[in-house]
C-alpha cells in the first residue's frame, strides 16, 4: 500500500496539478467582439501560507469589468478613465470603469479556488497582441507577485511569476445586417414582408435603442420614389384586433428599446408603387424628432413571416 502511495504521489508531480501551477486564467482565449467570463484560478498559497488577498489589474482594453461575488470575501474595485473610448455592445460608449479589483478572505494553502469577473472585448483589439492579467497574491506570510511578462523571443514557461494571460481570438461572427446609428439612437434589423401583387400597403419592423439622456420621437418616413411610411399601432380592445395610426408618433425614452414588430408598433408603409419580392431590399428614410432623416434598407421577407430571416418571434 505504502508503495502504491509513493507511486501516485510520483506520477502527479510527473504530470503535473493545479496545486503545483501558478495564478492562471481557467480560459485562456477570448474572442474580440464579444462578452468573456475571466475564471482567475489560485492553486496554492505562498509557501504553505494561506492567501488572505488577490489583487488582478484590469488590462487596457479590457472593459465593463464587474466582479462576482463571492461567499466568505469582500470586493474592493478601483475605478479610472480608459486610455480611449471604446465601443461597446448595442452601440454604446465606454470611457472609463474598473481597473483594480482585489477580493479579501482566506484561502488555506491545501484547497484551491476561483475568482472571477465578467468583462468585454471590444472590436479594436488584435488578435496576436495577447492580454496580461498582472495579479498579485498576499498571504499571512509573504506575497507572490505574478506579474512577468515574456519579452519577444523567452520562453513564457521559463518565467517564476509569469502573469495571467488571455489569448485574443478573431471573432467569426458576421456583422449584425441593418445596423444604423443616428446620433444617440441605434436602428438594428429592419425588415418587411413580401406583398402580392396589387398591394398597396405593407408592414414594416426594426427595433430602436435610445442611448441618449433625452427622448426622441419616430414620427415617419418614406420610401421609393413616393412611398410614405406612418407609424402605426396593433393592439386589443374588447376582444377585436384594432389599428390606429399614431399622430404624434412613437416615443422613444432615454435607455429604452422599442420593438416595431408583427401585432405591435409598426411601421405601415403605403401606395407602393409595385410588390415586394423576398430577398431584396427597400430603402426607405426615417424621420425622427430629434435624430433627424435616417436611411435604412429593409429586408424583405417571406409572406406571413412573424421574424427577419434567421430570427424568431419574442
Amino acid at each position: 500500500m505504502k508503495n502504491l502511495s509513493m507511486l501516485a504521489t510520483a506520477t502527479a508531480l510527473a504530470v503535473g496539478t493545479p496545486a503545483d501551477a501558478h495564478v492562471f486564467l481557467q480560459s485562456g482565449a477570448g474572442t474580440i467582439g464579444g462578452s468573456y467570463r475571466a475564471v482567475l484560478a489560485v492553486p496554492h498559497g505562498c509557501a504553505a501560507s494561506a492567501t488572505t488577498k488577490v489583487t488582478v489589474k484590469i488590462p487596457e482594453g479590457m472593459i465593463a469589468v464587474k466582479p462576482m461575488p463571492k461567499p466568505g470575501w469582500s470586493i474592493e474595485t478601483k475605478k479610472g478613465a480608459y486610455a480611449q473610448s471604446y465601443d461597446f455592445m448595442h452601440g454604446m460608449k465606454a470611457a472609463d470603469g474598473v481597473q483594480e479589483i482585489t477580493w479579501s478572505g482566506k484561502l488555506d494553502d491545501a484547497f484551491y479556488d476561483e475568482f472571477v469577473f465578467s468583462s468585454y472585448l471590444p472590436e479594436v483589439l488584435k488578435a496576436d497582441a495577447p492580454l496580461y492579467l498582472p495579479t498579485l497574491q498576499t498571504c499571512e506570510t509573504g506575497s507572490e507577485n505574478w506579474a512577468e511578462i515574456a519579452v519577444a523571443g523567452q520562453d513564457p514557461h521559463a518565467l517564476r511569476s509569469p502573469a495571467p494571460m488571455l489569448r485574443l481570438v478573431a471573432s467569426t461572427r458576421p456583422a449584425m445586417a441593418g445596423m444604423v446609428h443616428a446620433g444617440e439612437l441605434m436602428i438594428s434589423t429592419p425588415w418587411t414582408r413580401a406583398t402580392p401583387p396589387g398591394a398597396k400597403v405593407a408592414g414594416g419592423y426594426l427595433t430602436v435603442m435610445n442611448m441618449g439622456k433625452a427622448s426622441d420621437r419616430l414620427i415617419g418616413g418614406s420610401f421609393g420614389d413616393s412611398g410614405r411610411i406612418e407609424v402605426h399601432e396593433m393592439s386589443m380592445t374588447d376582444g377585436v384586433m384594432r389599428m390606429r395610426p399614431l399622430g404624434d408618433g412613437l416615443e422613444i425614452k432615454p435607455g429604452a428599446t422599442v420593438k416595431l414588430e408583427p401585432g405591435g408598433y409598426h411601421l405601415m408603409m403605403l401606395d407602393l408603387a409595385k410588390p415586394f419580392k423576398q430577398g431584396d431590399k427597400v430603402k426607405a428614410q426615417l424621420r425622427f424628432e430629434k435624430a433627424g432623416t435616417v436611411e435604412i434598407e429593409l429586408d424583405v421577407n417571406a409572406v406571413g413571416a412573424t421574424a427577419p430571416a434567421g430570427g424568431h418571434m419574442h
